[in-house]
């Protein structure tokens, strides 16, 4: 009998939350996987050790500095070291089964272009360049015939109960968010919020950028504009309800009123599993939930009031154009700010509003006009915070 050859994997963004959770799994299964490509942007240290770890073909360090440091530190390694993103794309243009896509930010839309400008499968986990540049990303996969593969753990759970045979009775879907640490919070609490604060979500361990977004609920209302790309849904078709369980993640709601969800536990590794596997399924989980000790489900609506994010981020995706790229290049800005402490916390979403007041009406969108917008927005953006300090 033949040995079957392992399936290849890029990992883009290697040194986050997503790299080293794609990279435990790959670990498990040694013979079935092989890293391809290990790119990160800035963690030099880091990325060095997980080379050493997994043996990868390229190892590529996107970020300005250190490319000296990690070519020394890799010196005895056999494998190729790169540096730059425009290095990494034409790697990207290399044979590879599997690209993991979890760069954050709008930096990650080139890469998910050049997989799919390739036939290549990409697994976004990138939900800023479908928000950005879904119309673009997804008309660059059907053109080529790439294949994307829903990542997110929502996106991910709507993908895995979707009948993709009987699409016709599919009659909405539903995101679920957990409410994030300030679910509870009065007006007060979130004007003095701190940034400590919001980064302790209360259920999912995650990166800092996507912790404060969980926190603002602007990270469900990318999702929104995600699921609508993805899922070739209009907008109202898209619901979201507060489930702070952090189980049930994604249901699909059919016209005969039945409703199938996907649960899980909150860990990136179920969603990352079923990619890497896809269309089977990975045996790496030992335990299950355990649905007598959680007892109950919770759902809540969700408050427009005190987390407007989700209402601004379906405003944008209704007025089309560039509104979305610039929602997601003024998010990506303000999140900054306030992680740095230069902002508070609800300055955040008054960014993003005041960001979309100057959102131009355009029919046809080119790339160049996104990377264009982005740019913009992030600098007008960081001008009127610095004002308002």
């Amino acid at each position: 009998m033949t040995k079957s050859m392992p399936k290849t994997v890029n990992i883009l963004g290697a040194t986050g939350s997503i790299g080293a959770s794609v990279l435990d799994l790959i670990g498990r299964y040694p013979d079935q996987y092989a890293v391809h490509i290990l790119a990160a942007h800035s963690n030099i240290d880091a990325l060095a050790t997980l080379a050493r770890q997994h043996h990868p073909v390229h190892v590529v360090l996107t970020g300005n500095h250190g490319y000296d440091q990690l070519k020394a530190q890799l010196a005895d390694m056999d494998c190729h070291i790169h540096h730059g993103m425009d290095a990494l794309l034409d790697l990207l243009a290399e044979d590879c089964d599997l690209t993991v896509n979890g760069i954050s930010g709008v930096a990650g839309l080139l890469p998910s272009l050049k997989v799919l400008e390739h036939g290549g499968t990409c697994a976004i986990a990138n939900k800023e360049s479908l928000v950005a540049a879904g119309a673009i990303v997804m008309e660059t996969c059907r053109k080529y015939g790439g294949t994307i593969l829903p990542t997110d753990s929502e996106h991910n759970a709507i993908f895995q109960v979707w009948s993709h045979s009987h699409q016709q009775a599919i009659n909405s879907i539903t995101l679920t968010a957990s409410g994030g640490p300030f679910l509870h919070a009065s007006q007060h609490d979130l004007d003095h919020a701190t940034a400590d604060q919001a980064l302790r979500h209360p259920n999912w361990d995650m990166g800092r950028k996507i912790s404060i977004d969980s926190a603002t609920m602007m990270n469900k209302g990318l999702e929104v504009i995600e699921a609508c790309v993805l899922f070739d849904l209009p907008e109202d078709r898209v619901k979201v309800v507060i489930h702070p369980q952090s189980i049930i993640h994604g249901l699909v709601n059919y016209a005969d009123g039945s409703m199938l969800a996907q649960l899980g536990p909150a860990d990136m590794r179920v969603p990352l599993s079923y990619v890497l596997a896809w269309p089977d399924r990975l045996p790496w989980a030992t335990d299950h939930i355990d649905l007598a000790a959680i007892g109950q489900f919770d759902f809540l609506a969700v408050d427009h009031d005190r987390f407007p994010a989700v209402k601004l981020s379906r405003q944008a995706w209704r007025a089309g154009g560039l509104a979305p790229a610039i929602l997601n290049a003024a998010n990506e800005v303000a999140v900054a700010a306030f992680l740095d402490h230069r902002i508070g916390f609800t300055d955040i979403v008054a960014a993003i509003d005041h960001a979309l007041s100057y959102a131009p009406s355009a029919s046809a969108i080119h790339l160049d006009d996104i990377l264009a917008i982005d740019m913009e927005t992030k600098t007008r953006i960081a001008a009127w915070l610095e004002e308002r300090r």
